[in-house]
């Protein structure tokens, strides 16, 4: 695998984390593009990111009958 690819990829986790995401899943793929009529390889790259957000609301939202609240 090319360098400047694994040099993208790890540029584009350092963005997302400076985001305040936490990556937990990072995929690349690099290929030959089929509709280019050069040789320059093509990547793609599959990021999943989780980020938690603080609720707006009451912590307390009413919802005490809920039987998959932890108490």
């Amino acid at each position: 695998m090319d360098e400047d690819m694994l040099e993208d990829q790890r540029r584009l986790v350092e963005l997302i984390e400076e985001e305040g995401w936490d990556v937990t899943d990072l995929e690349i793929s690099a290929y030959d593009s089929p509709w280019a009529d050069e040789d320059d390889p093509e990547a793609t790259v599959t990021i999943t990111a989780r980020k938690p957000y603080e609720s707006e609301g009451d912590e307390d939202d009413g919802d005490d009958d809920n039987p998959y609240r932890l108490k």
